[in-house]
């Protein structure tokens, strides 16, 4: 079993969500961590207007540590790497950052790197075979590179943010999905527990 606790200056301490450390995370904030759903669909289903996808980068890059260990890849494997937003009425929610490996993009998955601004999670979550393997929590600060990525377009940048990562295995290959959860969300949006 992998350990749940990764520590390196760029990343933020990993855990699992059911861990003793997720006490420490706000209830709001919790209530989305935890949601086992899909993100896409809940945060649709919170936004009371136009809810869309920006792509921020897509391309080819190299994976976190703690990221390869979790995708079981060699030092400095080669992902495709792709950085949306989730936006309601054109406000950012969610920042999401989503590791495709070469080998994992073979197949089926291949429509993976073809998605443009079609959410994720409408795709994962469509086909039944989708597998979520694990689920982790982590806080993140402006040390790490995610935190700085996922507020650049606040005009007050937070103390702190909360997120987590999935590893995913979609038509047999993983696929690694983090997702930073944002101000506009956590406080202007009702959480999963109160959504139709």
């Amino acid at each position: 079993m992998t350990s749940p606790f990764y520590r390196s200056f760029s990343e933020p301490v990993w855990m699992d969500v059911h861990s003793l450390g997720a006490t420490a995370v706000p209830e709001p904030v919790y209530d989305w961590l935890k949601d086992p759903a899909s993100l896409t669909r809940r945060v649709t289903d919170a936004c009371d207007g136009e809810f869309r996808v920006r792509v921020r980068y897509q391309g080819w890059g190299k994976a976190l540590n703690s990221e390869n260990r979790l995708l079981s890849l060699r030092l400095r494997a080669t992902c495709l790497i792709r950085e949306v937003e989730l936006l309601c009425n054109g406000e950012p929610q969610v920042f999401a950052r989503t590791l495709m490996p070469v080998k994992s993009l073979r197949g089926a998955a291949r429509r993976l790197s073809h998605l443009r601004s079609k959410p994720l999670g409408k795709v994962l979550f469509a086909d039944p075979h989708t597998r979520r393997v694990q689920l982790q929590i982590a806080r993140f600060l402006p040390q790490h590179k995610s935190f700085h990525a996922a507020v650049a377009h606040l005009d007050e940048t937070p103390e702190e943010l909360w997120g987590r990562r999935t590893l995913f295995l979609y038509a047999g290959k993983p696929i690694l999905v983090n997702e930073v959860f944002l101000p506009t969300l956590v406080n202007r949006v009702p959480g999963p527990h109160r959504i139709r």
